[in-house]
């Protein structure tokens, strides 16, 4: 393989990578918001309320969207293994 080539697949691993991770990282952060705008209406102050409903959050995300994310990987993975790109 050309050092062309391994920078193109490292190229598409990076943004494979984020894409995949994205709807989860903007699903915690959505859930972190609404957390923190509760809190700051109840004006509760424990920090440890923000992590159960985090946790919920990115466990049905990963449920919902995993099969896609696999997908994703495996489709890269054969492109990768097979040489083409």
């Amino acid at each position: 393989m050309a050092v062309r080539e391994l920078t193109e697949l490292a190229e598409q691993a990076l943004l494979l990578s984020v894409a995949v991770s994205i709807p989860v990282i903007a699903l915690a952060a959505l859930a972190s918001l609404i957390v923190s705008i509760v809190q700051a209406v109840t004006q509760v102050t424990d920090s440890t309320i923000a992590h159960l409903p985090r946790l919920l959050v990115v466990a049905v995300a990963l449920v919902v969207a995993g099969p896609w994310m696999g997908a994703q990987i495996v489709a890269f993975a054969v492109r990768a293994f097979s040489g083409r790109t």
